[in-house]
């Protein structure tokens, strides 16, 4: 993690160096409100799961124009009601996930983002069993959202991420994550204009 938050803060220092871009290295963190997508299936009922999510971010800037990559962990799954046992299981999926987000600035620190998420399978657990081998090892997703960068280096941002692909490896029903977050982010330290 060292080198890894090193070398973005030697990318940010070169990019900024040369050009009039503004660059940017913080950290983030807030809730996830995930579920899945998943086929119909007569007597299972999908609920949200409440997870959080941290890591750091970057953010390279020219004029209203940003692109900002992410590491982050991410805790998702979703809640299944089964109907006829009158039972529920509670499933935990924890992810790596690396979203790349470019965002258009509008007056006063407002942003728009979109972008694509890169997603690996750390861990899953259905009520503390180990179900891991029951999905896929990654996966890939879409993100929008909106933010503002806030005065003092805050950052205030809210995103809905949309599983592409299917994340079950049984084949017979597709599964997608879907996670509605909102972060709060704060600038360690920012170069250029």
């Amino acid at each position: 993690m060292k080198k890894l938050i090193f070398t973005l803060g030697l990318c940010l220092v070169a990019i900024a160096g040369f050009s009039q871009a503004k660059a940017e290295l913080g950290l983030k963190g807030g809730l996830n409100f995930a579920n899945v997508n998943a086929d119909e299936v007569t007597g299972l009922d999908y609920e949200s799961r409440t997870g959080y999510h941290f890591g750091v971010y970057s953010l390279i800037k020219v004029a209203s124009f940003g692109i900002q990559p992410e590491v982050l962990y991410s805790v998702q799954g979703t809640t299944v009601n089964i109907d006829d046992l009158n039972e529920e299981f509670k499933s935990d999926f924890h992810y790596l996930n690396v979203p790349v987000m470019a965002k258009l600035y509008l007056p006063l620190g407002l942003n728009l983002q979109a972008g694509p998420q890169f997603g690996v399978l750390l861990s899953a657990e259905s009520d503390g069993d180990d179900v891991k081998e029951e999905f896929k090892n990654a996966d890939m997703s879409a993100a929008l959202g909106a933010g503002w960068d806030a005065p003092f280096g805050l950052r205030i941002n809210a995103r809905y991420i949309i599983g592409l692909n299917d994340i079950s490896e049984d084949g017979d029903s597709e599964v997608q994550n879907r996670v509605f977050q909102v972060s709060l982010g704060y600038k360690l330290f920012g170069l250029g204009k």
